[in-house]
């Protein structure tokens, strides 16, 4: 059996490889405002009795606990340009986590979540289900609401840098 020490690196290291999109998942209700960036949101299913999506988010997180206190949370697609504000809400800022939303333009969706301007895509969930592993809840939302941008390019995050998707020809 491998070092667990070398066995995390090796796996930090691989993981770095696969691009991703990044979102904010942000929340607001009884258990407070909060938003934290994100790279594992992905669909679940787009045919069951609601549309859903999951994401990952440490356990340690207040964004974690406020969305299972509020049971309902807003998966924010960055577009692009959004790199500051990826920045802001994974805490690589000076500015307090009370604080960020008072730097960023949002609204309110259909079930009071945050939903953050410029955004690619916003997608505003109910809390289905949440399963904590190890170091992080795995958040289940059922979507009640989308709204979508006229700029469809994402943020992207690989390499432990952020990126921009190029359309590779059909000879490429």
């Amino acid at each position: 059996m491998p070092d667990t020490a070398d066995l995390r690196a090796a796996f930090l290291e691989g993981m770095s490889r696969a691009a991703t999109f990044v979102a904010v998942a942000t929340t607001d209700g009884e258990g407070g405002r909060a938003g934290v960036t994100v790279s594992s949101l992905t669909s679940v299913s787009a045919d069951g009795e609601m549309p859903s999506l999951l994401v990952c988010i440490n356990r340690q997180s207040a964004a974690a606990a406020a969305i299972l206190q509020n049971r309902a949370f807003c998966a924010n697609l960055l577009a692009e340009t959004q790199q500051d504000l990826a920045n802001l809400f994974a805490g690589r800022s000076a500015t307090d986590r009370a604080e960020r939303f008072d730097r960023v333009t949002w609204e309110a969706g259909a079930l009071g979540q945050p939903l953050l301007a410029g955004a690619t895509a916003t997608f505003e969930c109910q809390l289905a289900t949440a399963l904590l592993w190890e170091t992080h809840h795995i958040i289940v939302g059922r979507v009640v609401a989308v709204q979508l941008s006229d700029n469809a390019s994402a943020l992207l995050y690989g390499q432990r840098a952020y990126r921009r998707a190029i359309h590779l020809g059909e000879d490429s």
